[in-house]
């Protein structure tokens, strides 16, 4: 890629004041793109992230918006499109849900966390299409991870909703290809972020993941930004529906 190839391109990230959000946010800017950086309750967060994206030279705003809310998505798309005057890139990065056995689940964590990781991606990818058709076309990148195919413990609800997640992606990138509006995801090994502090056995994970990860270290946030830059890039056009895996060969070994 090229120094600045997302030059004059407007990019949402959700989620994207924290953590992996945050340093997608940055490496979309370093790339050039404008970026509307989501937050649903920290905006003093999402306030200092804009603030280190402006520093790179391009327009960054904090958008609020709970994107398990359908009514808050609408709220949310229109922001954009007053702000920034439309939107090329998508990044569906926000996640949630309850870490519990299958067999203590309610419905109520089942809801919330499907609404969240999954329900999400399609009400924005509608919202999203008719801003990304008046600039001829955009890009959709969703994060999942590796408990959409792996059983991992506890991680019942969330596991299911990033499986749902890909199987979205798939069939956005087909229904969505007409559009020149181009889906994929990027599926992230463990990484030391504050995602895992619901995770009971956070350690064990962490020292295990780097133990047995081929790569010889974890997955860092830049890892998966960079991939998440690529993907958004005019050199992917011909990568659609799939989702990418970045974790330095851990899950071939799980």
């Amino acid at each position: 890629m090229g120094d600045r190839p997302l030059m004059g391109k407007v990019a949402l990230v959700t989620g994207g004041s924290r953590g992996l959000g945050k340093a997608v946010s940055r490496r979309l800017a370093e790339a050039g793109a404008d970026v509307a950086v989501n937050y649903f309750r920290n905006r003093e967060a999402a306030e200092h992230t804009c603030a280190e994206i402006r520093e790179l030279g391009v327009k960054a705003e904090p958008v609020k918006a709970n994107v398990a809310d359908p009514q808050k998505l609408h709220l949310l798309f229109d922001e954009i499109a007053e702000k920034f005057g439309g939107l090329d890139i998508l990044i569906a990065n926000a996640a949630s849900g309850v870490i519990r056995p299958a067999m203590e689940l309610e419905v109520k964590h089942w809801d919330w966390t499907l609404n969240v990781n999954a329900r999400s991606l399609l009400l924005m990818a509608q919202l999203a299409l008719p801003l990304m058709q008046k600039r001829g076309g955009g890009r959709i990148v969703s994060i999942s991870s590796l408990g959409s195919h792996r059983v991992l413990d506890n991680y019942t609800a969330v596991g299911v909703s990033k499986a749902a997640l890909e199987a979205l992606t798939r069939y956005l990138a087909v229904e969505l290809a007409p559009h020149d509006v181009v889906v994929n995801a990027v599926s992230a090994g463990a990484m030391d972020t504050d995602a895992l502090r619901f995770f009971p056995n956070r350690e064990d994970i962490l020292q295990t993941a780097e133990r047995r990860n081929p790569a010889g270290r974890l997955v860092t946030v830049g890892d998966v930004a960079e991939v998440v830059a690529f993907l958004c890039s005019d050199a992917s056009w011909m990568i659609r529906g799939q989702t990418v895996v970045v974790d330095g060969g851990q899950s071939l070994l799980i």
